[in-house]
């Protein structure tokens, strides 16, 4: 069983988000909500709140209502790049530079372990 949460556009760009997402991939979700509280990144704060609703949604689905959390694991995480935002910055002799403020999608999906 998977579910997945997907938050999109948030303020970052997606190369700054990939730093972040790039640390959990893969890993049980106990180990990955550990990583994100204590990372310094801006982002990680969004990444932690979705991966918190993912497993949220997984519970939801399943009958019993209760899952471990070290039963869970990222299955698949990616970030998509949003709408850009262009804005004009003031320049020397009459001229604008081109501000461009991007955005990113983030999905993220959790599935449980199998066990046999």
């Amino acid at each position: 069983m998977e579910a997945r949460a997907i938050k999109r556009y948030i303020q970052s760009s997606p190369r700054k988000m990939r730093l972040v997402v790039d640390l959990i991939r893969g890993k049980a979700v106990s180990e990955a909500l550990n990583i994100l509280h204590f990372s310094p990144k801006h982002g990680s704060k969004v990444v932690e709140m979705t991966l918190r609703s993912a497993v949220s949604n997984l519970s939801n689905k399943l009958e019993s209502g209760r899952i471990e959390e070290k039963d869970i694991f990222v299955k698949t995480v990616y970030v998509n790049g949003g709408p850009v935002l262009k804005r004009m910055l003031p320049a020397p002799q009459g001229r604008a530079y081109r501000v461009r403020k991007r955005s990113n999608h983030l999905t993220i999906v959790v599935a449980e372990k199998e066990t046999k």
